[in-house]
Parts: structure tokens; C-alpha cells; sequence
């Protein structure tokens, strides 16, 4: 975690919109291409389309775990995030850890917040 404390905050913000914009883009082809629901006939199959469904629903899962407090210790309203991350999964995660990352820029240094770490 201090490595990640190290990285310059605007550079830390210039990543996340990239891996939030490139991922968007790239999911937005692949449901033009194969549907919305396209993944659930790839989980049905089970093995590693099953493996990787399942990994995905937990991870998401501890995200909004973890989201819903440190959103409101933020002052950051968490619902919008957490119907976005069940509609969209990772892209919604990453809206949230790009807000965040936004608010930390633009916070003044030196002012303290609640924020769960």
C-alpha cells in the first residue's frame, strides 16, 4: 500500500480514467457484439467460465463492502456506484475509483476527512 501512497495523485487519476475508459470502450464492443447477456451462456458452460463468474461476483461483492463506507466518508453518494457496479460490474467499480480519485485531487491539502482507509 505505500507504493501505491507514492505514485503521484494526478498521474494515480491520469491511470484510472485511462483503465476506466479503455475498459468501457472495449465492453460497450463486446456487448454490441455478442449482447448483454452474452456472458451467461460462457458461465453456463461451467469450468472456467463458471470460475471466472463466480471470482467476479465475489470480487464485486467485497468492492461494495468496501465502497459503501468509504463513499460516505467521503461524502461521495454510494448508491449510483453500487447499482452501477450490479448493471455494469468492473466499469462500475472503476466510476467509483475515479470520483474518488477526482474528489482526492481537488481536495485542499491539509484538510482532513473521514474517509475509510
Amino acid at each position: 500500500m505505500e507504493l501505491i501512497k507514492e505514485v503521484p495523485m494526478k498521474l494515480r487519476t491520469f491511470s484510472l480514467v485511462a483503465v476506466f475508459a479503455a475498459f468501457t470502450i472495449y465492453t460497450a464492443f463486446v456487448v454490441a457484439d455478442h449482447g448483454y447477456t452474452g456472458f451467461i451462456s460462457l458461465a453456463m458452460a461451467g469450468g472456467w467460465g463458471l470460475q471466472i463468474f463466480i471470482d467476479l461476483v465475489i470480487a464485486l461483492t467485497l468492492f461494495l463492502i468496501w465502497m459503501v463506507p468509504d463513499a460516505r466518508g467521503r461524502g461521495i453518494p454510494s448508491a449510483p456506484y453500487a447499482i452501477l457496479v450490479l448493471a455494469a460490474g468492473s466499469i462500475g467499480a472503476l466510476a467509483y475509483l475515479v470520483h474518488r480519485a477526482l474528489k482526492e485531487d481537488n481536495t485542499v491539502p491539509g484538510k482532513a476527512h473521514a474517509a475509510v482507509r
